[in-house]
C-alpha cells in the first residue's frame, strides 16, 4: 500500500515511519507490506500518547513542498533555434543521506516525473535515466541517486519560432525523497531562453555537467556479447568482451528495468570462466512468472568501463532455459552453419552492390581501364584487377574498424556513418568533381604524375597500380551507405559477433564486391573482344565524365539536405574555385613556360584548391535549417521517428509501417518514388489505416541507430510493418515493389477505425 497524503509520524523528535510511503502497493509485495505495516501500527500507538510533542521539524516538513532536496530545470545551450532539438536537465540536489529513486526503484520508492507544460507545439522526450547505485535499508534494497543527479530530457521547439523572442519551459518535478522516513516532494520547475536563428551556443555553466550525465545514460556495446539463461529459480548472464580485453569484473551489478524479475537484495556474485564472466542473479519470489527478456542496466566496477569512458551497459537479451542453453552449447554444428551462412549472405550482398546506382560512376571508370588494358600482357591486367581488389579489402577493413572502435566507444552510429558527416559529403563532392574534369580533359594531372617514373611499365603509365587501388577505395567509400539485398542482416548479425567474426563478416562482403572485377580481369581473353585502343577511347573517357558529375549533383543534394541553402552555396563556391584551378593547370601545364608564370599559375591553382576545401569545410559547418528537415512530403503525411510515438501507437492497436531512410541512400530514394508514393500503396495504407512513420538517418541520430539495432540492421534501407497487435513486426526486403509492400498490407485484418492522423502528433518528415 502507499501512504498519498504529506502527514508524518513523531516520537519526540525522531521519525519512526520508515519508508511505508515508498511502496507500490501491489499485490505481489504483500508479504513485505504486512511486515513493515506491523511496525508502522506500533508506532501509530505510541505517537498518539505523545503526538502533542511532536516538534517543530515535523510541521516544517509539512509546509516545504521539496523537504531535504531542491529541483531546478538547466540547460546545456544559452539559446534555441528553430527546429533544432536540445537537452535539458532536471538537476536535483539532496542532501546528505537523503536519495531518490532510478526509474525501477527497487523493493521500494516511486521514480522521479516530470508533467511538463511547455508552449505548444514544443514536445519532450522521456528521461533519460543516468545509471543508479543500491541503496540497503534492512533487507530492503531500492535503487536511486543520492548528493546530486541530472536528469536529461530531449526538447524540440517548433519550426515557427521568431528569432531574438524568448521561450519558458515549465513543469512539475515530482519524486520521492528518503532516508530514515520518505517524504513525497514537488517543485516547479520552470527556464527560459532566447531563440537565435544561429546554432545554439554551449551553456558555459552546465555545459559540461549534462555532457557528464550523458556520459552516465547506459549505451549498448555491440563488442561485448550478453546472453541470459535460467534455471530452477535463477537466472545467470554470460558476459564476453571483445577479443583482447581482460577486465576485472569482480564487483559489477545488473539493475533490472522491471521490479518483479529479480531479487534486489540477493547478492550477485561474478566469476570468470576462460575468457567469459558468469554473474549469478536470484530470480524474485514475487515474480509469477519466469522473465521471457532480461533487460535492464549492466554497471561495471568502480574504474572499469564497457568501452571509452561508459561505465553502464543496456542489456535487452533474451532468456535461455538451461536445457535450451545446453542444446546451444552442443549445437556447435547449427552455430557454424548460422556463420556460413550470414558469410554467405554477406558474399552475395557485395556482389549486388556493383548494382547499386551509387556505385556506377565509380565503376564506369574501372571499365575504361579494363579498355585501355585490352592490348597488354596477361599479367598486367591480372594485377590491375588483384590490386583493385585489395582496394575494395582494404576500405572495407578500415570502414569495419572505424565503426567497430566508435561503437565500442559508446557511440552510436551504423554502417554508411561517413556520410552522416557534412565535412565528409563536401569532400567527397569536390573528389568526384574534379575526377569528371579530369575525364573531360580540362586537366591532366594524372599523366604528369606517372612520367615521374620511368621504370613503371607502359600500363602502369596509364592509369598505374596505384589507380586500381583508388577506384576500388573510391567504390567502397560510396556503396557502403546503401544495404543491398542479402547484406542489412548480414551487417546486423556481424555488429553481434566478437571482432574477429564481424571483421571476417565484412571481408565476405568486400570480397563479394571486388569478385566480378577480379573475375574478369583473371579472363584476358575476354578483354580482347574489345576494340583496339584508340580515339574511340578518349571519346568514352569524356562520355564517363558525365556519371562523375551525376554522382557530385546527388552528393551536393545530400548535403544541402544536411546543412541548408547557405552551406550548400559555399560548397558551390569552392566547386567554382576547384574548376579555376583545374583549368589553371590545365591550360598552362604542358606549355614551355617561362619559371615565373610557371610558379604564378600554379600559385593561383594551389591558392584556388586551398579556398575550395576551405570553403567546403565553412559550409559542413552550417545547420539546415527546420523548415528543410520537414518539409511536407507529397501525398499521404509521415511523421518523424519516435519510439514513444511508435509505441503509443502500438498500445492503441494502431498499424505502423516504418520507413528508415536516408536523403544520401539512393535505393532508399527510389524505394519511395516508385513503390511508396505510388496510388496503389497509398490506396492501402489509408484503407489499412496505417500510421506512416518516416526515420530520417540523414543525419546522426542516436534513436533511429538503436532502432536500427534492434531489427538486427546496422544501416539503411529498411522498411518495418507493425499489424496492429502484439506480434512481431514484418521485416520488408531492402528493394521494395508494390506487390512485396501490398501482400505485406494484406496480411492486417480488415479496415480498422480511422482514427487521428499521428502526423498531428509529430512534425511531418520528408526524407
Amino acid at each position: 500500500m502507499r501512504l498519498t497524503g504529506r502527514r508524518v509520524l513523531a516520537i519526540d523528535g525522531t521519525w519512526v515511519l520508515h519508508s511505508l510511503a515508498c511502496f507500490n502497493g501491489t499485490l505481489t509485495f504483500m508479504r513485505r507490506t504486512v511486515c513493515v505495516c506491523l511496525i508502522v501500527l506500533a508506532g501509530v500507538f505510541v505517537a498518539r500518547a505523545g503526538w502533542a510533542q511532536s516538534t517543530p521539524a515535523a510541521v516544517g516538513a509539512d509546509d516545504d513542498p521539496s523537504p531535504h532536496s531542491r529541483a531546478t530545470l538547466v540547460s546545456d545551450v544559452a539559446s534555441i533555434q528553430p527546429g533544432t532539438p536540445f537537452t535539458v536537465a532536471l538537476r536535483m540536489e539532496m542532501e546528505d543521506g537523503w536519495h531518490s529513486y532510478w526509474k525501477n526503484p527497487g523493493d521500494s520508492g516511486q521514480p522521479t516525473s516530470i508533467a511538463w507544460a511547455l508552449p505548444a507545439p514544443f514536445s519532450a522526450g522521456a528521461i533519460q535515466w543516468p545509471y543508479p547505485h543500491r541503496i540497503d535499508a534492512g533487507p530492503l534494497t531500492s535503487y536511486g541517486y543520492s548528493d546530486e543527479v541530472l536528469l536529461l530530457t530531449e526538447i524540440t521547439p517548433p519550426d515557427d519560432l521568431v528569432p531574438g523572442t524568448t521561450v519558458t519551459l515549465a513543469g512539475t518535478a515530482e519524486w520521492l525523497i528518503c532516508a530514515d522516513i520518505c517524504l513525497p516532494a514537488e517543485e516547479e520547475i520552470a527556464l527560459t531562453l532566447p531563440v537565435r536563428d544561429a546554432s545554439p551556443p554551449p551553456n558555459d555553466t552546465w555545459h559540461d555537467a549534462v555532457a557528464a550525465a550523458e556520459q552516465s545514460v547506459p549505451k549498448p556495446f555491440s563488442s561485448w556479447s550478453v546472453q541470459a539463461t535460467r534455471s530452477e529459480g535463477s537466472y545467470a548472464l554470460t558476459i564476453t568482451p571483445p577479443d583482447g580485453y581482460n577486465p576485472a569484473l569482480e564487483g559489477a551489478h545488473f539493475f533490472p528495468n522491471e521490479k518483479a524479475v529479480l531479487d534486489h537484495a540477493a547478492p550477485q556474485s561474478v566469476s570468470k570462466d576462460g575468457d567469459r564472466y558468469l554473474m549469478a542473479l536470484q530470480q524474485s519470489e514475487y515474480a509469477q512468472a519466469p522473465a521471457e527478456r532480461l533487460t535492464g542496466v549492466l554497471v561495471a566496477p568502480e574504474g572499469t568501463t564497457w568501452g571509452g569512458q561508459a561505465r553502464a551497459m543496456t542489456v535487452d537479451v533474451p532468456v535461455l532455459s538451461s536445457q535450451e542453453h545446453a542444446a546451444a552449447a552442443a549445437g556447435g554444428d547449427r552455430t557454424s552453419a548460422a556463420l556460413w551462412w550470414t558469410l554467405l549472405s554477406a558474399f552475395m550482398g557485395g556482389v549486388l552492390l556493383n548494382l547499386m546506382p551509387c556505385v556506377f560512376p565509380v565503376l564506369s571508370v574501372k571499365m575504361l581501364g579494363f579498355a585501355r588494358q585490352g592490348g597488354d600482357d596477361d599479367r598486367t591486367i591480372r594485377r590491375h584487377g588483384l590490386i583493385f581488389g585489395v582496394g575494395v579489402l582494404v576500405s572495407f577493413w578500415v570502414l569495419a574498424g572505424a565503426l567497430l572502435g566508435l561503437r565500442a566507444a559508446g557511440s552510436e552510429i551504423g554502417w554508411g556513418f561517413q556520410l552522416q558527416s557534412p565535412l565528409f559529403v563536401a569532400l567527397m563532392t569536390m573528389l568526384f568533381f574534379g575526377i569528371g574534369l579530369n575525364l573531360l580533359g580540362v586537366f591532366e594531372i594524372g599523366n604528369q604524375l606517372m612520367s615521374w617514373s620511368g621504370r613503371m611499365e607502359r600500363s602502369a603509365r596509364e592509369e598505374g597500380y596505384g589507380g586500381s587501388f583508388l577506384s576500388g577505395v573510391l567504390a567502397t567509400l560510396v556503396a557502403t551507405p546503401c544495404t543491398a539485398p542479402f547484406m542489412g542482416a548480414a551487417l546486423g548479425v556481424a555488429l553481434t559477433l566478437s571482432t574477429a567474426g564481424s571483421l571476417l563478416v565484412f571481408t565476405a562482403l568486400g570480397a563479394g564486391m571486388a569478385t566480378p572485377y577480379v573475375a574478369l580481369s583473371m579472363m584476358p581473353a575476354l578483354l580482347q573482344r574489345l576494340p583496339e585502343p584508340g580515339a574511340w577511347m578518349e571519346t568514352l573517357k569524356q562520355v564517363l565524365a558525365f556519371p562523375m558529375f551525376a554522382a557530385a549533383v546527388w552528393l551536393l543534394w545530400v548535403f544541402g539536405r544536411q546543412v541548408g541553402p547557405d552551406g550548400m552555396a559555399l560548397l558551390l563556391l569552392g566547386l567554382l574555385l576547384l574548376a579555376l584551378a583545374g583549368w589553371t593547370i590545365g591550360r598552362w601545364g604542358p606549355l614551355q613556360i617561362s619559371t615565373r608564370f610557371r610558379v604564378a599559375t600554379r600559385s593561383v591553382a594551389m591558392l584556388s584548391l586551398m579556398g575550395a576545401i576551405a570553403l567546403g569545410v565553412m559550409g559542413a559547418q552550417h545547420d539546415a535549417p527546420a523548415e528543410d528537415n520537414a518539409r511536407p512530403s507529397e501525398g499521404l503525411a509521415w511523421a518523424s521517428f519516435s519510439p514513444d510515438t511508435v509505441e503509443q501507437l502500438r498500445a492503441d492497436g494502431r498499424p505502423v509501417f516504418i520507413d528508415f531512410t536516408a536523403a544520401w541512400c539512393l535505393t532508399c530514394q527510389v524505394n519511395k518514388r516508385t513503390t511508396l508514393t505510388s496510388d496503389a500503396v497509398e490506396q492501402a495504407f489509408k484503407a489499412k489505416n496505417v500510421a506512416l512513420i518516416r526515420a530520417d538517418w540523414t543525419n546522426r541520430d542516436p534513436a533511429i541507430t538503436r532502432a536500427l539495432e534492434a531489427h538486427g540492421r546496422s544501416g539503411v534501407p529498411l522498411y518495418v510493418l507493425y499489424e496492429g497487435d502484439d506480434s512481431d513486426p514484418i521485416l520488408l526486403p531492402e528493394i521494395l515493389t508494390e506487390d512485396t509492400v501490398l501482400e505485406a498490407l494484406d496480411r492486417i485484418p480488415g479496415d480498422t477505425t480511422a482514427a487521428p492522423s499521428v502526423a498531428d502528433r509529430r512534425p511531418a518528415s520528408s526524407s
